[in-house]
């Protein structure tokens, strides 16, 4: 099985990129299920429904989120409602959506857990060790593969919270920092890990977002609006093969698209 894990889908450029290459690499890869986060598609911040369905048909069969999920009100109408669509699975539990579900793939049922981090993080969460032990008491009798999307900010987390759960899922992939990570690897029990995935984005930008403003915040220390940059995009995502006899992650590889490598 080969699983695509994309990274954080940053406004208009992100999502035309990402709809216009992810069913060539499905079909050039041959590609089972791709798993993509979506909490910055709609002009950078936040789903909405019609967002949704541009990722779902472009390709993603499931959509994670993170902090970001809550800043477009338009994600009330679908959060209740989209099987496939998550939320971190640590907010407070009476909290709308859902932090996990189950996805057929063939004979194969692929788990996947949407979790976020504390550090360095807004809102406060709750414990995402103790709860990822609880949901995979589930998982563990319910499915063949678990993947994470872990939304945080910190590698030390990522890394600590990765090794904590190495060789109880397939693969514990980073999102949130918008920049794709160098440290690709199968941990010494057999989980995927990269600390984390990027984006799909505008390149000339400041983590998807116009450079300008970014930059005069940091210069003034004042608040100022932030824009989706325009432009040509870059895809960022990392490809797990899975060997089907196992369940583990047997390879993996970084991918990155520059708008002149397209496919």
């Amino acid at each position: 099985m080969r699983i695509l894990m994309v990274g954080d889908v940053v406004g208009r450029p992100g999502r035309y990129f990402f709809m216009e290459q992810t069913p060539e690499l499905r079909r050039q890869k041959n590609i089972d299920m791709v798993v993509v986060n979506g909490e910055n598609a709609a002009h950078g911040k936040g789903l909405t429904p019609n967002i949704f369905e541009e990722l779902t048909g472009g390709g993603a069969d499931v959509v994670t989120t993170g902090n970001h999920i809550w800043d477009n009100p338009k994600v009330m109408e679908i959060i209740d409602t989209e099987p496939f669509l998550l939320r971190p699975a640590n907010y407070p539990e009476d909290t709308p959506g859902k932090g996990f579900c189950i996805y057929p793939v063939g004979k194969k049922k692929i788990g996947v857990i949407n979790m976020a981090g504390r550090v360095f993080m807004q809102p406060p969460m709750d414990d995402p060790f103790r709860l990822g032990d609880k949901i995979l008491k589930f998982m563990e009798k319910n499915c063949d593969v678990i993947l994470v999307d872990f939304h945080a900010e910190a590698t030390s987390e990522k890394l600590a919270f990765a090794n904590y759960f190495d060789g109880r899922v397939t693969a514990v992939v980073g999102t949130h920092t918008h920049i794709q990570t160098a440290d690709e690897k199968i941990l010494p029990k057999g989980t995927a890990y990269i600390s984390d995935l990027g984006m799909v984005g505008a390149e000339n930008s400041i983590l998807g977002m116009a450079v300008e403003p970014v930059v005069k915040r940091f210069l003034t220390g004042r608040p100022s609006r932030f824009d989706v940059a325009e432009g040509a995009a870059i895809y960022c995502a990392l490809l797990i093969d899975i060997d089907d006899k196992t369940n583990k992650a047997v390879k993996v590889k970084r991918i990155f698209i520059k708008p002149q490598e397209r496919i």
